[in-house]
Protein backbone atom coordinates (compact mmCIF):
# COMPACT_ATOMS: atom_id res chain seq x y z
CA UNK A 1 0.00 0.00 0.00
CA UNK A 2 1.45 3.61 -0.39
CA UNK A 3 1.86 6.03 1.89
CA UNK A 4 2.84 9.11 2.93
CA UNK A 5 6.15 10.60 5.64
CA UNK A 6 4.55 12.97 7.87
CA UNK A 7 5.65 14.86 11.00
CA UNK A 8 4.29 13.55 14.10
CA UNK A 9 5.30 13.79 17.87
CA UNK A 10 5.94 10.10 20.22
CA UNK A 11 8.01 8.14 22.28
CA UNK A 12 10.33 5.12 21.47
CA UNK A 13 9.99 3.78 24.58
CA UNK A 14 7.66 3.50 28.24
CA UNK A 15 10.63 5.74 29.63
CA UNK A 16 11.50 7.97 26.96
CA UNK A 17 9.46 11.26 26.90
CA UNK A 18 8.18 12.34 23.52
CA UNK A 19 9.84 13.95 20.61
CA UNK A 20 10.04 14.66 16.87
CA UNK A 21 8.85 11.06 14.85
CA UNK A 22 7.93 10.75 10.99
CA UNK A 23 5.47 7.91 10.68
CA UNK A 24 4.28 6.52 7.51
CA UNK A 25 0.53 7.17 6.89
CA UNK A 26 -0.94 5.26 4.11
CA UNK A 27 -2.61 7.65 1.09
CA UNK A 28 -6.27 7.45 1.18
CA UNK A 29 -7.81 4.66 -0.47
CA UNK A 30 -11.42 4.83 -2.10
CA UNK A 31 -13.38 4.40 1.39
CA UNK A 32 -10.82 7.22 3.00
CA UNK A 33 -10.86 10.56 4.39
CA UNK A 34 -7.48 12.49 4.83
CA UNK A 35 -7.56 15.16 7.47
CA UNK A 36 -5.38 17.82 8.03
CA UNK A 37 -5.26 17.62 12.20
CA UNK A 38 -5.69 21.30 13.73
CA UNK A 39 -6.67 20.31 17.75
CA UNK A 40 -5.85 17.37 19.91
CA UNK A 41 -7.01 16.95 23.18
CA UNK A 42 -4.54 15.60 25.73
CA UNK A 43 -6.21 12.29 27.10
CA UNK A 44 -4.66 10.13 30.75
CA UNK A 45 -4.94 7.35 28.12
CA UNK A 46 -2.50 8.67 26.30
CA UNK A 47 -0.14 8.97 29.40
CA UNK A 48 -0.70 5.99 30.24
CA UNK A 49 -0.26 4.26 27.30
CA UNK A 50 3.16 5.92 26.30
CA UNK A 51 4.56 5.02 29.54
CA UNK A 52 3.31 1.29 28.90
CA UNK A 53 1.29 1.42 32.22
CA UNK A 54 -1.82 -0.36 30.62
CA UNK A 55 0.57 -1.97 28.40
CA UNK A 56 1.87 -3.44 26.68
CA UNK A 57 2.65 -0.45 24.29
CA UNK A 58 3.65 -0.79 20.75
CA UNK A 59 6.60 1.21 20.28
CA UNK A 60 7.29 3.78 18.40
CA UNK A 61 3.92 5.37 20.36
CA UNK A 62 1.59 8.46 18.69
CA UNK A 63 -1.00 8.91 21.63
CA UNK A 64 -4.25 11.32 20.45
CA UNK A 65 -7.75 10.29 20.10
CA UNK A 66 -9.60 13.80 20.91
CA UNK A 67 -8.72 15.15 17.20
CA UNK A 68 -10.39 18.12 15.35
CA UNK A 69 -9.51 18.92 11.75
CA UNK A 70 -10.47 20.04 7.90
CA UNK A 71 -10.83 17.49 5.23
CA UNK A 72 -8.22 17.48 2.69
CA UNK A 73 -8.70 14.74 0.59
CA UNK A 74 -11.36 11.72 0.36
CA UNK A 75 -11.30 8.38 -1.84
CA UNK A 76 -13.02 7.96 -5.01
CA UNK A 77 -16.34 6.03 -3.62
CA UNK A 78 -16.58 8.57 -0.08
CA UNK A 79 -19.96 9.69 0.23
CA UNK A 80 -20.24 10.73 3.36
CA UNK A 81 -17.42 13.85 3.49
CA UNK A 82 -16.07 16.45 1.01
CA UNK A 83 -12.71 18.25 1.10
CA UNK A 84 -13.22 21.36 3.64
CA UNK A 85 -15.36 20.26 5.74
CA UNK A 86 -14.99 19.70 9.65
CA UNK A 87 -14.36 16.58 11.31
CA UNK A 88 -13.43 14.43 14.02
CA UNK A 89 -12.01 10.94 15.28
CA UNK A 90 -12.51 9.77 18.48
CA UNK A 91 -11.30 6.54 20.06
CA UNK A 92 -11.81 4.18 17.01
CA UNK A 93 -11.11 4.33 13.68
CA UNK A 94 -12.47 0.69 12.92
CA UNK A 95 -13.50 -2.89 14.26
CA UNK A 96 -14.57 -6.12 12.43
CA UNK A 97 -18.30 -4.64 11.54
CA UNK A 98 -19.70 -8.18 11.30
CA UNK A 99 -20.63 -8.95 14.81
CA UNK A 100 -24.00 -8.20 16.83
CA UNK A 101 -22.33 -5.08 18.47
CA UNK A 102 -21.02 -3.82 15.17
CA UNK A 103 -24.44 -3.91 13.92
CA UNK A 104 -25.79 -2.69 16.55
CA UNK A 105 -24.01 0.92 16.80
CA UNK A 106 -21.84 -0.37 19.35
CA UNK A 107 -18.50 -0.75 17.94
CA UNK A 108 -16.48 -0.38 21.14
CA UNK A 109 -17.51 -3.41 22.62
CA UNK A 110 -16.54 -4.74 18.84
CA UNK A 111 -16.18 -9.23 19.66
CA UNK A 112 -13.14 -9.34 18.08
CA UNK A 113 -12.01 -5.68 19.19
CA UNK A 114 -12.14 -2.53 17.91
CA UNK A 115 -9.27 -0.96 15.95
CA UNK A 116 -8.23 2.10 18.39
CA UNK A 117 -7.20 5.19 16.92
CA UNK A 118 -3.55 4.42 18.07
CA UNK A 119 -1.78 1.44 19.78
CA UNK A 120 -3.84 -0.82 17.54
CA UNK A 121 -2.04 -3.54 15.01
CA UNK A 122 -3.17 -1.53 11.57
CA UNK A 123 -5.12 -3.61 9.30
CA UNK A 124 -4.34 -1.38 6.62
CA UNK A 125 -0.02 -1.57 7.12
CA UNK A 126 0.65 -4.96 8.51
CA UNK A 127 3.35 -5.26 11.37
CA UNK A 128 2.65 -1.22 12.10
CA UNK A 129 0.44 -0.08 15.32
CA UNK A 130 -1.88 2.47 14.29
CA UNK A 131 -0.92 6.28 14.67
CA UNK A 132 -3.19 9.21 16.93
CA UNK A 133 -3.73 12.82 16.53
CA UNK A 134 -0.47 13.76 17.58
CA UNK A 135 0.50 14.05 14.00
CA UNK A 136 -0.05 16.39 11.00
CA UNK A 137 -2.26 14.16 9.64
CA UNK A 138 -4.52 10.79 9.63
CA UNK A 139 -6.40 8.65 7.47
CA UNK A 140 -9.63 7.15 8.64
CA UNK A 141 -12.12 5.18 6.78
CA UNK A 142 -15.08 7.60 6.18
CA UNK A 143 -17.89 5.08 8.57
CA UNK A 144 -15.76 6.20 11.30
CA UNK A 145 -15.56 9.87 10.97
CA UNK A 146 -17.80 12.31 12.63
CA UNK A 147 -19.44 15.37 11.39
CA UNK A 148 -18.25 18.83 13.57
CA UNK A 149 -21.85 21.07 14.09
CA UNK A 150 -21.03 24.11 12.57
CA UNK A 151 -21.53 26.79 15.86
CA UNK A 152 -19.07 24.43 17.99
CA UNK A 153 -15.46 25.87 18.83
CA UNK A 154 -13.18 23.90 16.93
CA UNK A 155 -10.36 23.54 20.11
CA UNK A 156 -12.81 23.01 23.05
CA UNK A 157 -14.91 20.25 20.84
CA UNK A 158 -11.43 17.98 20.82
CA UNK A 159 -11.91 16.37 24.25
CA UNK A 160 -15.83 15.77 23.18
CA UNK A 161 -14.42 12.93 20.95
CA UNK A 162 -13.38 11.22 24.34
CA UNK A 163 -14.42 12.59 27.44
CA UNK A 164 -17.59 14.06 25.95
CA UNK A 165 -18.87 10.54 24.79
CA UNK A 166 -17.57 8.80 28.08
CA UNK A 167 -19.82 10.95 30.14
CA UNK A 168 -22.44 11.10 27.31
CA UNK A 169 -22.75 7.27 26.94
CA UNK A 170 -23.71 6.35 30.30
CA UNK A 171 -25.19 9.09 31.12
CA UNK A 172 -27.94 8.53 27.94
CA UNK A 173 -28.12 4.66 29.00
CA UNK A 174 -29.38 4.83 31.87
CA UNK A 175 -31.94 7.29 31.05
CA UNK A 176 -30.57 10.45 33.06
CA UNK A 177 -33.23 13.26 32.48
CA UNK A 178 -35.57 14.95 34.35
CA UNK A 179 -36.76 14.02 37.81
CA UNK A 180 -33.89 12.18 38.49
CA UNK A 181 -31.18 12.96 41.48
CA UNK A 182 -27.63 11.88 39.67
CA UNK A 183 -23.96 11.73 41.39
CA UNK A 184 -21.00 13.15 39.59
CA UNK A 185 -17.82 12.09 41.86
CA UNK A 186 -14.96 13.87 40.69
CA UNK A 187 -13.97 17.28 39.00
CA UNK A 188 -11.75 16.33 36.32
CA UNK A 189 -11.50 16.48 32.86
CA UNK A 190 -14.31 13.84 32.55
CA UNK A 191 -16.34 15.16 35.42
CA UNK A 192 -16.50 18.25 34.20
CA UNK A 193 -18.44 17.25 31.33
CA UNK A 194 -20.37 14.79 33.52
CA UNK A 195 -21.65 17.34 35.66
CA UNK A 196 -22.84 20.19 32.16
CA UNK A 197 -24.33 17.13 30.17
CA UNK A 198 -25.99 15.53 33.12
CA UNK A 199 -27.52 19.27 33.72
CA UNK A 200 -28.12 19.83 30.02
CA UNK A 201 -30.27 16.35 30.14
CA UNK A 202 -32.35 18.12 32.81
CA UNK A 203 -30.82 16.08 35.86
CA UNK A 204 -30.55 17.81 39.44
CA UNK A 205 -26.98 16.96 39.71
CA UNK A 206 -25.14 16.63 42.80
CA UNK A 207 -21.44 16.69 42.47
CA UNK A 208 -19.16 15.19 45.00
CA UNK A 209 -15.88 16.45 45.37
CA UNK A 210 -12.33 16.10 47.86
CA UNK A 211 -11.54 19.47 48.16
CA UNK A 212 -13.73 22.48 49.46
CA UNK A 213 -11.63 24.73 46.90
CA UNK A 214 -13.92 22.90 43.85
CA UNK A 215 -17.39 24.00 45.58
CA UNK A 216 -17.67 27.21 43.21
CA UNK A 217 -16.45 25.36 40.43
CA UNK A 218 -18.42 23.26 40.27
CA UNK A 219 -21.31 25.39 40.76
CA UNK A 220 -20.15 27.09 37.95
CA UNK A 221 -20.15 24.14 35.67
CA UNK A 222 -23.91 23.40 36.68
CA UNK A 223 -24.32 21.38 40.10
CA UNK A 224 -27.15 21.79 41.57
CA UNK A 225 -25.32 20.76 45.12
CA UNK A 226 -21.84 19.87 45.92
CA UNK A 227 -20.71 17.59 48.43
CA UNK A 228 -17.39 17.13 50.51
CA UNK A 229 -16.93 13.35 50.06
CA UNK A 230 -14.39 13.66 53.21
CA UNK A 231 -16.99 14.92 55.12
CA UNK A 232 -18.98 11.79 56.66
CA UNK A 233 -22.12 14.07 57.64
CA UNK A 234 -22.37 15.93 54.37
CA UNK A 235 -22.47 11.99 52.50
CA UNK A 236 -24.85 10.80 55.05
CA UNK A 237 -27.35 13.40 54.27
CA UNK A 238 -27.17 11.80 50.64
CA UNK A 239 -27.81 8.26 51.75
CA UNK A 240 -30.72 6.49 49.53
CA UNK A 241 -31.28 9.44 47.67
CA UNK A 242 -29.44 9.60 44.24
CA UNK A 243 -31.22 7.65 41.35
CA UNK A 244 -27.64 7.47 39.10
CA UNK A 245 -23.95 7.99 40.18
CA UNK A 246 -21.01 8.27 37.69
CA UNK A 247 -18.10 8.20 39.06
CA UNK A 248 -15.08 9.93 37.19
CA UNK A 249 -12.67 9.04 39.59
CA UNK A 250 -9.13 7.41 38.32
CA UNK A 251 -7.28 7.20 41.85
CA UNK A 252 -8.65 4.56 44.91
CA UNK A 253 -11.17 5.45 46.47
CA UNK A 254 -14.06 3.75 48.54
CA UNK A 255 -16.66 2.56 46.10
CA UNK A 256 -18.69 1.77 48.89
CA UNK A 257 -19.72 4.61 50.18
CA UNK A 258 -21.02 5.88 46.96
CA UNK A 259 -23.36 2.67 46.41
CA UNK A 260 -24.64 3.47 50.05
CA UNK A 261 -26.17 6.76 48.34
CA UNK A 262 -28.01 5.18 45.93
CA UNK A 263 -31.91 4.47 45.98
CA UNK A 264 -33.47 0.90 45.58
CA UNK A 265 -32.78 -0.11 42.49
CA UNK A 266 -30.63 2.78 42.05
CA UNK A 267 -26.90 2.29 39.36
CA UNK A 268 -23.15 3.26 39.90
CA UNK A 269 -20.76 3.53 36.53
CA UNK A 270 -17.37 3.82 36.80
CA UNK A 271 -15.58 5.44 33.75
CA UNK A 272 -12.72 5.86 36.00
CA UNK A 273 -9.67 3.43 35.83
CA UNK A 274 -7.92 3.32 38.87
CA UNK A 275 -4.76 0.85 38.45
CA UNK A 276 -5.71 -1.67 41.27
CA UNK A 277 -9.17 -3.40 41.80
CA UNK A 278 -11.81 -1.65 43.91
CA UNK A 279 -13.16 -3.62 46.61
CA UNK A 280 -16.87 -3.92 46.89
CA UNK A 281 -18.95 -5.24 49.55
CA UNK A 282 -21.70 -7.45 48.81
CA UNK A 283 -24.07 -5.75 51.22
CA UNK A 284 -23.59 -2.38 49.18
CA UNK A 285 -25.47 -3.91 46.27
CA UNK A 286 -27.59 -6.94 47.75
CA UNK A 287 -29.01 -4.42 49.95
CA UNK A 288 -31.50 -2.45 47.60
CA UNK A 289 -30.76 -4.05 44.97
CA UNK A 290 -28.11 -1.54 43.43
CA UNK A 291 -25.82 -2.17 40.11
CA UNK A 292 -21.87 -1.07 40.09
CA UNK A 293 -21.47 -0.98 36.21
CA UNK A 294 -18.98 0.65 34.17
CA UNK A 295 -19.03 2.26 30.87
CA UNK A 296 -16.62 2.61 27.88
CA UNK A 297 -16.53 5.64 25.53
CA UNK A 298 -19.25 5.32 22.94
CA UNK A 299 -20.23 3.85 19.14
CA UNK A 300 -19.90 5.80 15.96
CA UNK A 301 -23.81 6.84 16.19
CA UNK A 302 -23.65 7.27 19.57
CA UNK A 303 -20.91 9.55 19.73
CA UNK A 304 -22.40 12.39 16.53
CA UNK A 305 -25.45 12.40 18.64
CA UNK A 306 -23.43 13.42 21.60
CA UNK A 307 -21.24 15.91 19.70
CA UNK A 308 -24.95 17.17 18.14
CA UNK A 309 -26.60 17.28 21.58
CA UNK A 310 -23.71 19.60 22.87
CA UNK A 311 -24.00 21.77 19.63
CA UNK A 312 -27.50 22.37 20.65
CA UNK A 313 -26.82 22.94 24.41
CA UNK A 314 -23.83 25.45 24.00
CA UNK A 315 -21.63 22.43 25.70
CA UNK A 316 -17.65 22.60 25.59
CA UNK A 317 -14.63 21.48 27.46
CA UNK A 318 -12.76 23.56 29.49
CA UNK A 319 -9.47 23.79 27.85
CA UNK A 320 -5.91 25.07 28.21
CA UNK A 321 -4.30 25.16 24.59
CA UNK A 322 -0.87 23.91 24.57
CA UNK A 323 1.89 23.92 21.80
CA UNK A 324 3.31 20.19 20.99
CA UNK A 325 6.55 21.23 22.32
CA UNK A 326 4.93 21.38 25.91
CA UNK A 327 3.35 17.50 25.84
CA UNK A 328 6.19 16.23 28.36
CA UNK A 329 4.97 19.12 31.23
CA UNK A 330 1.84 18.52 30.59
CA UNK A 331 1.83 15.13 31.21
CA UNK A 332 3.60 15.85 34.69
CA UNK A 333 1.23 18.58 35.20
CA UNK A 334 -1.75 15.95 33.85
CA UNK A 335 -0.45 13.44 36.89
CA UNK A 336 -0.98 16.22 39.67
CA UNK A 337 -4.42 17.19 38.05
CA UNK A 338 -3.27 20.97 37.66
CA UNK A 339 -5.29 21.46 34.41
CA UNK A 340 -9.13 22.68 34.43
CA UNK A 341 -10.02 20.61 32.59
CA UNK A 342 -8.72 19.67 29.59
CA UNK A 343 -5.17 20.22 27.56
CA UNK A 344 -5.56 20.59 24.31
CA UNK A 345 -2.66 21.09 21.57
CA UNK A 346 -2.73 23.15 18.44
CA UNK A 347 -1.61 20.97 15.98
CA UNK A 348 0.03 24.11 14.11
CA UNK A 349 2.69 24.36 16.66
CA UNK A 350 4.24 20.93 15.26
CA UNK A 351 4.94 22.81 11.76
CA UNK A 352 7.26 24.90 13.70
CA UNK A 353 9.36 21.66 14.48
Amino acid sequence: METTNIKAYGNQSAEAPLKNLNIDRRKPTPHDVEIEILFCGVCHSDLHTARSEWGPTIYPCVPGHEIVGKVKSVGTHVSKFKVGDTVGIGCIVDSCRECQYCKDDLEQYCEPGMTGTYNSPDKNLPGNPTFGGYSERIVVDENYVLRIPDNMDLASAAPLLCAGITTYSPLHHWQVGPGKKVGIVGIGGLGHMGIKIAKAMGAHVVAFTTSESKFAEAKRLGADEVVLSKDEEQMAAYRGKLHFILDAVSAQHDVNAYLALLRVDGSLALVGAPEHPLPISAFSVIVGRKSFAGSAIGGIKETQEMLDFCAEHNLAADIEMIDIQSINEAYERLLKGDVKYRFVIDMKSLKSN
